[in-house]
């Protein structure tokens, strides 16, 4: 059975640059423990939970502690009254509300399956430690507004289906990247990098990842999603016959990048040609079968040697080439054979949405300062280099400190002078 990952993040580990603005890097787990297979139709339902509450892009998280504003017993918590300029700009929207006799600024979310959620913005500070080096460390905050909820409707309420808290990932002012990117605190790009084999998992980094074999295509203006223009699709080096207004956004129609979608999602005009391609090139080697309304292939050798590779194609030139394991779910064995089917699906609407399937492997950034969004084929279990500022000649690696000479002697300059001061006020106490 084939297993999907949420983007559950486990340990805030933290990993930060030489100079003021910070790279953060978050381990990420699967959500699902590989000794649980799930069947398709579970895929399916969860993917449509999450299109129904999708705002702006997020990942799910764990937190503790209580919803009361009042009881969370933090010194540096404080509303955000509704004189705050910040409730009469920055966050004034339709949900936004300031109900007579109060003076907290608060918000109401109704989402597409009938659940919402209700609740206070709250200024508190965010504490992490900015990693200099192997054993200089300097403790770090930053004051973040939160959405504090006190009150849940519909399936949120519900035990199985209700979340601890929404990490904002969106190009809104009010997300937590575009939040730390306005404090100078990080750049305003992130990245992650999800693995496709073993327990899954990844890194989610609050800046950018250096893979000099990205390609980035333009994000579409205007958008509250990470919407692209997809031009085409290739099949085993040929380009499908597909309408381009199929995918043109003057059409209504949009290709967005979803981290929080488990499959992937192709509009009808793409999705029919598409699997007749897939069939027609490996017929000769497989079995072709029907599961469930679901177009699957009997192997017996691994699919890697048999199905073609496919291209997704975008604006800018840049190309999204996809393995057999990224358009291909395993659904276990039958008459001895192994059984693999197609693992996009068709899209009722006029979205296709890129998910989780085809993300896996790569390295994504997501670069709202220059508004596109790049990726490059990868093995996620290795470490990353991460960019520490605007320019390219510095840089941390997740796992291992990774530096060109001229940051090497920055850093040491920077311990000799922390070393050089604390000794100072030793000998002067």
């Amino acid at each position: 059975m084939w297993n999907p990952r949420g983007l559950i993040l486990a340990v805030l580990a933290l990993l930060v640059q030489v100079s003021v603005v910070y790279s953060v890097v978050l381990p990420l787990e699967r959500a699902f423990p590989l000794n649980q297979p799930v069947q398709l139709s579970q895929l399916r339902a969860r993917d449509r939970v999450r299109h129904s509450r999708i705002l702006q892009g997020v990942v799910e998280f764990p937190v503790q502690g209580s919803s009361d504003p009042f009881l969370i017993g933090s010194s540096t918590a404080r509303i955000v009254s509704c004189s705050d300029p910040l409730c009469a700009s920055e966050i004034q929207t339709t949900a936004t509300q300031c109900p007579s006799g109060s003076n907290q600024c608060s918000y109401s979310f109704e989402y597409g399956d009938g659940s919402g959620t209700s609740g206070s913005y709250i200024y508190d500070t965010l504490y992490f430690d900015a990693i200099l080096g192997e054993s200089l460390i300097a403790n770090s905050t930053a004051l973040i507004v939160f959405g504090c909820s006190t009150y849940q409707t519909g399936d949120l309420s519900k035990t199985d289906k209700a979340i601890d808290g929404i990490f904002g990932f969106g190009q809104g002012d009010l997300s937590v990247i575009s939040q730390l990117a306005s404090r100078g605190i990080t750049p305003r790009v992130f990245s992650h990098c999800l693995k496709g084999q073993g327990n899954g998992g990844g890194i989610l980094v609050l800046g950018e990842i250096l893979e000099p074999s990205i390609v980035y295509s333009p994000l579409v203006p205007s958008k509250p999603h990470y919407n692209l223009n997809l031009h085409g699709i290739t099949v085993n080096g040929q380009l499908l016959s597909i309408d381009p207004s199929a995918f043109a956004a003057s059409n209504n129609r949009e290709t967005i990048v979803d981290s929080g979608t488990t499959l992937t999602y192709l509009v009808e005009e793409a999705f029919d040609p598409f699997v007749s391609a897939i069939t027609a090139t490996v017929s000769q080697s497989v079995t072709p079968t029907m599961s469930k309304g679901k177009q699957c292939y009997l192997v017996s050798n691994s699919v890697s040697d048999i199905f073609p590779r496919v291209s997704l194609n975008f604006e800018g030139g840049a190309s999204m080439v996809l393995k057999p394991e990224e358009y291909l779910i395993h659904l276990g064995f039958y008459d001895g054979a192994a059984m693999w089917c197609i693992g996009f699906e068709k899209s009722p609407g006029g979205v296709s949405i890129l998910g989780d399937l085809v993300l896996k492997d790569k390295i994504f950034v997501y670069d709202l300062a220059r508004q596109r969004v790049g990726w490059a084929n990868y093995d996620c279990s290795l470490s990353v280099n991460v960019s520490i500022t605007s320019g390219k000649d510095q840089f941390m690696s997740a796992g291992q400190l990774s530096m060109s000479s001229s940051s090497i002697e920055m850093l040491f300059k920077l311990t000799f002078w922390y070393l050089k001061t604390k000794a100072f006020f030793r000998k002067h106490q």
